[in-house]
């Protein structure tokens, strides 16, 4: 049964649902639910993990690739990187999450919204939530195995947030090198400057990435952009 709209824009529906009505969030998603057919919240993500984006996705994925994902905030670019970590035993790897974002508790709440349960049998994921998060954290925290990780960083522009590390370029090419030589696949999160909401675009670009410092976007092998539900990927020239 395919879905009306992407989950997470069910999940927006949801929330408005229970913000103008008052009813609590769970009842307001299964009610979403049952508008789509389905018995309630839980039964639509159980289906939905079944045929997704990422699902296709993670099928393309070669060692050593390095991919961005942009768009907007609440256009499922969180969920679909998040996705994409759960699904790495399905290509014999090992998720790990490094977000300056969100609490490991909030990454496990969107794992679930996704019909993912990170304690269930081969479906664990590594969480990371410090501070001190950037490239050579990353890197020093996957001296073993690193040819079996798929590295889910979220998000782009906050590993030089501290003055202490490395500019992005810097560490986009560390992260490079990394994934050359050792194998390992990086999937990098990235926002979209508010101006693309005052154009006329349908899909963001690599020029609507915000970009505090310059950086060499080419360094990425794959660029999936999203927005209303519309998922682009490219391949970098």
């Amino acid at each position: 049964m395919k879905l009306s709209s992407p989950i997470y824009t069910l999940k927006r529906q949801a929330k408005r649902l229970s913000r103008d009505n008052g009813m609590p969030l769970h009842q307001a998603l299964n009610r979403i639910a049952t508008q789509e057919g389905y018995s309630d919240w839980s039964h639509l993500t159980a289906t939905y993990a079944k045929a997704t984006p990422a699902q296709k996705i993670i099928r393309q994925m070669r060692p050593g690739d390095m991919m961005l994902i942009a768009a907007r905030p609440g256009h499922g670019k969180t969920l679909l990187g998040l996705e994409l970590g759960a699904l790495a035993p399905r290509i014999n790897r090992t998720g790990h999450v490094f977000t300056l974002d969100d609490t490991e508790t909030q990454v496990h709440q969107r794992l679930s919204q996704l019909g993912y349960d990170p304690a269930a049998p081969g479906q664990s994921i590594v969480v990371d939530t410090s501070d001190s998060i950037c490239a050579d954290h990353i890197m020093n925290h996957l001296t073993t195995a690193p040819d079996k990780a798929l590295i889910v960083v979220d998000y782009l522009q906050l590993l030089d947030q501290r003055r202490s590390t490395p500019q992005l370029d810097h560490q986009i090419q560390a992260l490079r090198s990394f994934a050359t030589q050792h194998g390992a696949i990086i999937v990098a999160i990235a926002q979209i400057d508010r101006a693309f909401e005052r154009s006329a675009q349908g899909l963001p670009g690599v020029a609507d990435i915000r970009l505090p410092n310059p950086a060499d976007l080419s360094l990425f092998d794959t660029r999936c952009f999203l927005h209303d539900g519309v998922i682009q990927l490219e391949k970098a020239a």
